[in-house]
């Protein structure tokens, strides 16, 4: 099936009537259509027409984009080139916003479209009523990949724009059912993959390559048939999903929470999480883009309206608690519960001083785990609960780990079937003991589809989070040779902070996201403009356009490791204090009290600091630049020997350095 609402020929476009043409790409629209639409589609057959004249090639109308969800204007291939066109008929204005989109199509072709990757690609913005002096200079970006910066013209100078590409790129004329044969494998942020997962579509649909896919399918099978076992004989069960970092737990929770909803059925799941931003910004993405989605259809729907019906999926967990506090004997409505980064939850300590505090609940001494298990337990006849796992993440106080789960079925939950991923017992998890304590008499499953063992996280960062981890466990030589694996993607290290921002727009193309981040604790950063104090609306930062001084794009606002842990942006810019300083006796780890720093001492808080920086270190899906300050020598809290054994440690790595 075509990706588009009209392909053929350019031969066959030049001799088809209008009429033709306009009937194939009305009967194939899926929206609303306003006679704008018809009449923008009129002038643009008629534009290519005329500017087409002398070629060969094919064209392709309203070509899908799956990752995006949108639809290319036109497509052309022409010899070697692919054209991506995007009309704004009747401006005579070109805004960065549509110079980004026409730009992001291009991007997409080359990153996730098998047979357009080694071609060259030329996005064209046409603004129907600009003046008609206008250049059209051709310019490649600076990645060695074939890709144009976007060319801006009116309809009278398309023809010398395509002639002038054409010229600059050498190669064989691409064949086009070849390329129209090409998979498409998108690697899309958690924000994408929730949209695409909202609107109905798989997790094949969403995943990079065969392995991923398939891995993701799996395990989302694997899970729903616990889940219709469960449902059918009347049981309860919990299983636990493991996964290599990057590898879609967080895609598999929203997964299995839209696909098993029937209300028809009195059947509901929720994904749950106690990552604050992750669900305010998953709920306002999802949102917004229900709100579009309407209006293209002709519906008119209000956003908080939206929202209501997102919010009955996703949920902060500690929000499903506080229900289920209000009546102690009350089952919730779903049956089924995702627990996102279940190693999370909070420990009976952390538990119990905040029902205390917060909720007037002065006798209440049980674990986050367990009484989120005792919920879904209330339910008379069946209940699953899903806990996604990851290892080495914990980056604040009272968090229980895994083991914490797996004790609480021990103490009071001994009915429940379990459900266990071979990989839990594997020593980042530290949950072995804890399983091999379990009563002979509980129900105890092992399933290898229960772990994810292909990242998807990025098209270029498969060994980025094996690079970080080598640099934070000071294995120079391998961290050295795993950094030389990684060249398509670009990590660099500077000590200025403009340098590192100008690299970083450098880097970027079309609405590539891109941002500053640092650790919670970096509190000696404020000569630069960064103060991990003042507030951050993650929503703001990671969602809003360019032009927003709230968004990450300004590179004014620094996001901690609270921010955007499960998130992702395309390119980082890594801003490291001397709260994590290497040494030749390892990492040093401080806080700043008052008007010194001082050290910590205790080893749990510093394995918080270590996987806060985990955390920042692999944030970019395409490449970051890391900002150690030189620090000055006036300030006995920014003296340069706190900052340099960690810069000269980095640049000992191989990391190259930005001039």
């Amino acid at each position: 099936m075509s990706r588009a609402f009209y392909s053929d020929t350019i031969s066959n476009f030049l001799t088809q009537s209008e009429k033709h043409i306009l009937g194939i790409l009305t009967s194939r629209n899926t929206f609303s259509l306003e006679q704008s639409q018809r009449d923008a589609w009129i002038e643009e057959i008629s534009i290519l027409k005329t500017a087409l004249r002398p070629y060969q090639g094919a064209i392709y109308f309203e070509y899908s984009i799956p990752r995006m969800g949108q639809r290319v204007d036109v497509i052309l291939l022409i010899n070697a080139v692919v054209f991506t066109l995007e009309f704004k008929v009747g401006s005579k204005e070109f805004s960065g916003f549509a110079s980004d989109q026409v730009w992001d199509y291009a991007l997409d072709l080359k990153n996730f479209h098998e047979t357009s990757h080694d071609l060259y690609i030329v996005p064209i913005l046409i603004a129907t009523k600009a003046k008609k002096n206008l250049g059209h200079e051709l310019i490649f970006t600076p990645h060695n990949d074939k890709l144009f910066y976007p060319v801006k013209t009116n309809p009278e100078n398309l023809h010398n724009i395509i002639e002038n590409a054409l010229r600059f790129s050498e190669g064989k004329r691409i064949d086009k059912e070849t390329w129209e044969s090409g998979r498409y494998h998108p690697t899309p942020t958690i924000i994408e993959a929730a949209m695409t997962l909202y609107n109905g579509h798989s997790v094949a649909n969403i995943s990079r390559s065969d392995a991923s896919a398939k891995n993701l399918k799996e395990t989302s099978e694997a899970i729903s048939k616990i889940i219709e076992d469960s449902r059918k004989n009347s049981k309860k069960s919990i299983c636990f999903v493991t996964g290599v970092p990057g590898s879609g737990k967080t895609l598999v929770g929203l997964n299995i929470a839209t696909k098993h909803i029937d209300k028809n059925n009195d059947l509901y799941s929720v994904f749950l999480s106690g990552n604050g931003p992750l669900v305010k910004i998953l709920c306002e993405a999802l949102a917004r883009d229900k709100v579009i989605r309407s209006f293209k259809k002709g519906q008119k729907i209000k956003k908080g309206e939206a929202k209501s019906e997102i919010k009955m999926f996703i949920q902060n967990v500690h929000h499903f608690r506080d229900d289920c506090l209000v009546d102690m004997n009350a089952p919730p409505i779903e049956h089924v519960a995702l627990f996102d980064e279940a190693q999370r939850a909070w420990d009976e300590k952390q538990t119990s001083d905040f029902m205390k505090r917060k909720k007037n609940r002065s006798g209440f001494s049980m674990s986050e785990p367990e009484f989120l298990i005792s919920c879904l337990d209330r339910h008379k006849d069946w209940a699953v609960v899903v806990c996604l796992v990851g290892g080495g993440q914990e980056i604040n106080t009272g968090e229980a780990g895994i083991s914490e789960w797996v004790e609480s079925l021990k103490r009071s939950h001994k009915n429940w079937d379990v459900y266990i991923s071979p990989e839990l017992n594997e020593s980042e998890y530290m949950a072995s003991g804890a399983i091999a304590k379990l009563p002979k008499s509980q129900c105890v499953k092992y399933d290898k589809n229960l772990h994810l063992s292909v990242s998807m996280r990025s098209f270029r960062a498969e060994n980025v989070s094996l690079f970080v981890k080598q640099l934070l466990d000071i294995q120079l030589d391998q961290a050295g040779a795993t950094l030389k694996k990684i060249q398509k993607y670009p990590i660099v290290v500077s000590r200025c902070f403009t340098k590192a921002k100008a690299w970083l727009k450098s880097q970027a193309r079309g609405s590539e996201r891109y941002g500053l981040v640092v650790s919670s604790q970096a509190e000696r950063l404020k000569p630069y403009a960064i103060d991990v104090k003042s507030p951050l609306d993650p929503v703001h930062w990671f969602l809003n356009h360019k032009d927003d001084v709230r968004s990450s794009y300004y590179l004014e606002a620094a996001a901690s490791e609270f921010d955007v842990q499960g998130l992702e942006l395309d390119w980082a810019c890594v801003a490291w204090d001397a709260d994590f300083r290497f040494s030749k006796e390892g990492w040093m780890n401080y806080e700043f009290r008052g008007h010194r720093w001082n050290k910590i001492r205790k080893d749990e808080r510093k394995k918080y600091q270590k996987n806060a920086y985990r955390v920042l270190l692999t944030r970019a899906r395409q490449g970051m630049v890391i900002v150690v300050p030189e620090g000055d020598l006036q300030d006995p809290t920014r003296a340069p020997e706190f900052y340099d054994s960690t810069f000269n440690y980095l640049k000992e790595i191989g990391i190259p350095i930005i001039q």
